[in-house]
């Protein structure tokens, strides 16, 4: 295989490679569009059908170019692959980008079932050599995919990513597209997946030129997303740019797997489904893997070929509300009877399945779908980060809680994900942090997250860190050296050691997993069970203050995976002790 990728697509800068680029624009609102390269030579560009525009000139890998679009208005190329200086606002630059040299292009991947998902922000770690850095110590823990957080460019130096307006450019606070690909070799080169974060509901506040020359990007009927203007993926030009940049992550720079943002922001499945087949069509043999985060829980979009996993807020938020017994925002619809939800999350996937959430129907029947379908979790950069002072799960439950709550999570068959810093139990916050540009941007995002906390009564005014401020990125940045106290390393032991098991016992029967039932046992407490080819696999977890009765016992032979000799002898007799989790694997007769 060939050590030199490149992802060929209509929109954009396509280098050549004999000094040439062709440079093409879709801007179907204006009637005329020039190049600008370097410091102001104009090229005019001829106008095709549709909208199109399109330049071949004299303009070698390193060149500054910008449209003209209309009379007066100077717009980067919303294609770019490479923002000068990460200016949203300024000069995109000609890319040549099939000259990294990949050190692993036989890489083809690895099964959906082996996944162990670890998402983190990548300037929280350091960029991407900084993540780079981290790949080592993440593979000796069990992990096999890393989840970049959005990387697209977006406003400032600091941000979350979700404020990106140039979809295809890599973050320039990050580093170079070359390093990049880079740690995406890196991660190759341990055997580790590695998935981005993609955002094609909306473009961020600051940057997004589109409106000007190419309106037919945004829907003109139905609701905008909570984020800003909805995007009309319908209309083919649309839909293909943002089909395009998936291919080109997965294709040029050599991704295992993308994570779709809030794509129930689109109302459009079968665009989706569009997209999944045009992704995997185009894997040429690479195991290739999508996520998505979908509050509608539209289950027919997941299974083979279609999407992989779904992350399921519903586990989530059950099981927050078990451990925290927080009724706050939409912790309140899990309030009444979390263990129900929870139960159900766990023999059948979604805890709605088309019934009534707060008043409007919510989901499809899952129950019919591989617990594989499902990405699991106890934290992640939303759950985290969208609370006021962005306090971890180790900050709000004792630790003999986190711990059983982590054995349920990596010891079940459904895909489990690691927030970053989770592995040692950081204290560290996770806030929300932007460096908008405009005094008018800062005032509103500062007043607006203030204003979301203010009926939290833990959380006053003064208390909700400034977004915009330095120091609410760098109190959000990881610290490894917490890493190193007592408490740290007995979390890291125990998670090195949950992984080491499902990497033993689960991963080789988890393609055949199927659910045989679950229950609670009482208000706190619940029992689950599946048929894992020649294992039956039963999880017991008591997350309350008092023991639980348990009228199914594990037999003799029962293998144990988790749970101390008390706890195990205390089950014989039918008592589930409090906060702790027991699992095992019962051969099948």
């Amino acid at each position: 295989m060939s050590g030199r990728f490149l992802h060929l697509m209509p929109y954009g800068a396509e280098w050549q490679g004999d000094g040439r680029t062709r440079f093409r624009l879709w801007a179907p609102d204006v009637t005329q569009v020039q190049l600008e390269l370097g410091q102001g030579d104009m090229q005019p560009m001829r106008a095709l059908d549709d909208g199109w525009h399109e330049s071949l000139c004299e303009a070698p890998p390193g060149t500054r170019y910008r449209f003209h679009v209309g009379t007066d208005l100077r717009v980067p190329d919303p294609a770019s692959r490479l923002q000068q200086d990460g200016d949203v606002h300024g000069a995109s630059v000609v890319v040549d980008p099939v000259a990294f040299q990949w050190q692993h292009a036989d890489w083809h991947g690895r099964p959906w079932h082996e996944a162990v998902i670890y998402e983190l922000h990548v300037g929280a770690c350091g960029g991407f050599r900084g993540v780079q850095a981290m790949l080592p110590r993440l593979r000796a823990l069990g992990v096999t995919a890393i989840e970049l957080m959005p990387i697209a460019q977006f406003p400032g130096a600091r941000n979350w990513g979700y404020d990106g307006v140039l979809p295809f450019a890599p973050a320039a606070a990050y580093g170079t597209p070359d390093e990049l690909k880079a740690l995406v070799d890196a991660a190759h080169g341990q055997g580790l997946m590695i998935i981005l974060d993609v955002v094609y509901n909306h473009f961020g506040p600051d940057g997004n030129y589109l409106g000007a020359y190419a309106s037919p990007f945004f829907r003109k009927d139905g609701p905008p997303t909570p984020w800003g203007a909805a995007l009309d993926v319908a209309q083919p030009p649309v839909g293909d740019f943002f089909v395009h940049n998936a291919l080109y992550w997965i294709e040029e720079y050599r991704f295992d797997g993308l994570r779709l943002d809030a794509v129930h922001a689109l109302h459009n499945p079968a665009w989706l489904l569009s997209l999944a087949d045009r992704v995997h069509a185009a894997a040429d043999g690479r195991q290739v893997h999508l996520i998505l985060e979908n509050e509608a829980n539209q289950a027919h979009l997941l299974g083979p070929h279609r999407f992989d996993g779904q992350w399921n807020d519903d586990f989530h938020n059950a099981l927050h509300v078990l451990l925290t017994g927080e009724r706050a925002g939409y912790y309140g619809a899990y309030a009444d009877d979390p263990v129900d939800r929870l139960v159900r999350c766990l023999a059948e996937g979604f805890a709605w399945q088309g019934e009534p959430m707060r008043g409007t129907p919510r989901g499809e029947p899952s129950g019919q779908l591989s617990p594989l379908c499902f990405v699991d979790f106890l934290q992640d950069h939303d759950q985290v980060g969208n609370r006021a002072l962005g306090e971890r799960l180790t900050q709000l439950v004792e630790p003999r809680l986190v711990e059983a709550a982590l054995a349920l999570l990596l010891l079940t068959p459904s895909v489990p994900m690691l927030f970053m810093g989770e592995e040692w139990g950081s204290r560290r916050p996770f806030l929300f942090f932007t460096d908008h540009q405009t005094e008018a941007l800062r005032t509103a995002v500062r007043e607006g997250r203030r204003k979301e906390f203010a009926d939290f009564e833990s959380h006053g005014k003064g208390d909700v860190p400034d977004p915009n401020a330095p120091a609410t990125f760098e109190r959000s940045t990881l610290d490894s050296t917490e890493a190193g106290s007592a408490e740290g390393l007995a979390r890291l032991s125990l998670v090195r050691l949950l992984l080491a098991q499902r990497q033993h016992y689960l991963v080789p029967r988890l393609e055949q997993a199927r659910p045989l039932g679950a229950r609670a046992l009482g208000d706190r407490a619940l029992q689950a069970h599946w048929q894992l080819g020649d294992a039956r696999l039963d999880v017991y977890c008591n997350l309350g203050e008092r023991a639980a009765d348990v009228d199914v016992k594990p037999t003799p032979d029962a293998r144990w995976l988790h749970g101390e000799a008390s706890a195990i002898a205390a089950l014989a007799e039918g008592r589930l002790d409090p906060a702790c989790t027991l699992v095992c694997l019962e051969p099948s007769a």
